[in-house]
């Protein structure tokens, strides 16, 4: 039997560096702040740190412009800073992965700055420049933060492809000198030691050369660009050749985030006889929710609709040798008790459950930081106190062209706003919740008093405390990696219920999304088991009769011989 990788027993913890811990007062977290917080993680049980992007960059979107590949943005700290955390997380057994963002670089990267000199310019073609069509834009793409995905250079005649802001020009992929540029930088960082890779949007890299108008949605004024930008022709060319010149040469771990990739399409990326990448963020579970502007919506998920989209995912990856990421939330999503638990009364036994039925599942959990205590939604009362793009955009484009109210944009904003995942770490409950001693460069949740890490880890029954259980649950029992996944009760609107199934024991998992208790018969194969009860966030009955009594929220591991 072959050896499992060690990134299929991990769980992996995600670092929004600006928002961790600042050590220096400037505001702004930095990485010896992360440094400082590293025994917090380690006791936490977790063997990845998942760092969003830290190299230089003018910051237009948060440091997914990167200017400078090889050099730490200034704001962060330095490059000896950097090796010193990766030295200390090392020495307490922590690997570290970076955010790899090589679709697009900043306008004022260096290759980008030569590139717009002159058609001439060698560097021209390391971006995606196109002539006008009868006087105006390549095709109707629009930009993922609005307006047009085609920016014209008046000096060049030409457009150059941005699909996120203007100020980030994507990349030619076609062009080998391209990749080889990529290689070495990940080769720069490998060399020093990290552990791996998140590559973002690293299914937009390969266009389709015809770059076909995109129909219109969600309300949009510009059509969508993933019909021509997701899942090309090239991607897999370009990550198997990847993997062979890089990736197969270190021991490490990558995840690629694929949005718009179903599971069939990522079986491609996935299936470990295919040597591309060792796992992908899909989005289906995170659209659940939308409505008719995308995103910005009050819509609430149905749990069936979620069941069925995990469930897929399980079973269709599981078909290739493949293996899925775990996630309720990132840099990019709202906070799991607000979008999919509850924030109010039940906001620590739904913090808790939500973390069971997820890491029970087969593959890697992704933890985002302060979902280890359970934070929920932010709910500013001011645009100007948002500091993401994409809420600024949304907020305009929804009152200007929709002509919603101001109150209804801002509840959706409050709802799936990036920034509820980026208000500052709350420490402990002091003015500044303990992030820094300066002005925080994006404002604290104003109930950080109420919930912090302090508060929490003085609380035996509190989220962290029992995330450290499940953690190492997952670590000791061979059967959340290994086992057979089998959902139960798919119809059901309220509970989630699945088996993990081995050759001679099963898990039995179940949660309850609801406000209700709950009572579900036991299916007549499963009665008359042995039965210990691995976790659970209520206290719970022992024994297995033939029916299972969850109160509202609550969530148990069964192990049945």
């Amino acid at each position: 039997m072959n050896e499992i990788p060690w990134w299929k027993n991990s769980v992996v913890y995600q670092v929004y560096p600006k928002s961790f811990n600042d050590s220096n007062g400037d505001g702004i977290g930095d990485l010896n702040g992360i440094t400082e917080k590293l025994d917090y993680l380690a006791d936490l049980g977790v063997d990845v740190l998942w760092l969003n992007p830290i190299y230089r960059s003018p910051q237009v979107d948060n440091g997914y412009d990167i200017s400078n590949y090889r050099d730490i943005e200034p704001q962060l700290g330095t490059m000896a800073d950097f090796e010193q955390l990766l030295h200390a997380a090392h020495d307490r057994q922590l690997k570290i992965i970076l955010d790899l963002v090589v679709n697009h670089t900043s306008d004022q990267h260096p290759w980008f700055k030569a590139a717009k000199s002159s058609v001439s310019n060698k560097y021209h073609d390391y971006y995606i420049w196109k002539k006008p069509v009868d006087n105006h834009v390549p095709n109707n793409w629009g930009s993922s933060f609005g307006g047009s995905a085609w920016a014209y250079e008046k000096d060049l005649g030409e457009y150059y492809l941005h699909l996120f802001a203007r100020q980030q020009p994507d990349l030619n992929w076609k062009n080998p000198k391209v990749r080889q540029e990529v290689y070495e930088l990940m080769r720069f960082w490998l060399d020093k030691g990290v552990d791996g890779f998140r590559m973002d949007v690293i299914s937009l890299i390969s266009k389709d050369p015809a770059y076909p108008d995109g129909p219109l949605i969600q309300g949009k004024v510009y059509g969508s660009y993933y019909a021509g930008a997701a899942n090309g022709p090239k991607v897999h060319n370009y990550l198997q050749e990847m993997h062979e010149q890089v990736l197969s040469h270190y021991d490490i771990m990558t995840v690629g985030e694929t949005p718009h990739t179903t599971a069939e399409q990522a079986q491609l990326y996935t299936a470990a006889n295919r040597h591309e990448l060792d796992m992908v963020f899909h989005f289906d579970h995170m659209h659940l929710d939308y409505g008719k502007y995308g995103k910005f919506s009050t819509n609430r998920f149905k749990l069936v609709d979620l069941k069925a989209v995990l469930a897929r995912w399980e079973t269709t990856l599981a078909q290739v040798d493949g293996w899925n990421s775990l996630y309720w939330s990132n840099h990019d999503q709202p906070r799991p008790v607000t979008r999919f638990g509850d924030e109010g009364q039940y906001r620590i036994r739904s913090a808790k459950m939500l973390g069971t039925v997820l890491h029970m599942l087969q593959g890697t959990p992704f933890i985002f930081e302060g979902e280890e205590l359970g934070l929920k939604n932010v709910r500013f009362d001011h645009l100007n106190q948002y500091n993401d793009l994409e809420t600024k955009n949304i907020f305009s484009e929804l009152t200007n062209q929709h002509h919603e109210s101001p109150e209804a944009a801002m509840e959706a904003i409050y709802l799936h706003s990036r920034d509820n995942a980026r208000t500052p770490m709350p420490w402990d409950g002091s003015q500044k919740g303990g992030f820094t001693t300066g002005k925080p460069w994006l404002e604290l949740n104003p109930d950080h008093q109420q919930i912090n890490a302090e508060k929490d880890l003085a609380d035996s029954d509190g989220v962290y405390h029992y995330y450290q259980r499940l953690i190492k649950l997952r670590h000791e029992e061979p059967l959340v990696t290994t086992g057979d996944f089998e959902l139960l009760a798919p119809d059901d609107p309220d509970l989630f219920i699945y088996l993990r199934r081995g050759k001679n024991e099963t898990l039995l998992v179940a949660g309850n999304f609801s406000e209700s208790q709950r009572r579900w018969p036991l299916p007549d194969a499963l009665q008359n088991k042995q039965v210990t009860t691995l976790i659970s966030n209520v206290p719970i009955a022992k024994r297995v009769g033939k029916i299972i009594t969850l109160p509202p929220f609550a969530s148990v591991v069964y192990k049945l011989q």
